[in-house]
């Protein structure tokens, strides 16, 4: 509490938690999950990161995302492409949330963290570490996974799941 802010007022604490979510798996809804009860908002924002040719739309992972976390009244789902910092700001975020699996991603993220740090010292950066039974866990092994019409249903929500069939099997069963 800043010395200026009375017991009875509290600043409302917006975290966001930016990804491509290609698709959401089992291990980003566990860090959404966790980061929910840290925080009082949580906004998972879907990057439109136009240099990658993504499996799903930004709009599709928009709605896989609002399907599988309608049970979080205060996590909201959205999506940008602008500097993230400058996105925190519009959404008077002070918190961004980045989930951790290995010692490769915490380089990468310490990177970022300090580059957005430089760019925007209110922003925190806060890592969760991965539940460890979900450390392997990628989009990217999902969607080799799904495209091979492989299980995916112990990685991914069931919503995701068939949304994944949609894409990766063709309609005379070949698979892409």
């Amino acid at each position: 509490m800043s010395p200026h802010q009375s017991r009875t007022e509290s600043v409302t604490r917006i975290a966001v938690y930016p990804g491509s979510f290609d698709p959401v798996t089992f291990g980003h809804l566990d860090i959404i999950r966790r980061a929910a009860k840290q925080f009082d908002r949580v906004i998972v924002a879907v990057l439109n990161n136009t240099t990658k040719t993504p499996l799903f739309s930004v709009q599709e992972r928009k709605e896989l995302l609002a399907e599988v976390t309608r049970d979080l009244p205060n996590v909201e789902i959205d999506s940008f492409r602008d500097l993230l910092v400058r996105y925190m700001r519009s959404r008077q975020a002070q918190v961004i949330v980045r989930g951790i699996r290995s010692v490769t991603d915490f380089e990468y993220e310490l990177q970022m963290a300090s580059t957005n740090r430089q760019l925007d010292e209110g922003i925190e950066t806060v890592f969760m570490m991965t539940n460890p039974k979900y450390s392997y866990l990628s989009s990217s092994i999902v969607k080799e996974i799904a495209k091979f019409n492989g299980p995916v249903q112990d990685l991914v929500p069931p919503a995701v799941e068939k949304a994944l069939q949609g894409k990766c099997v063709a309609p005379d069963g070949d698979h892409n």
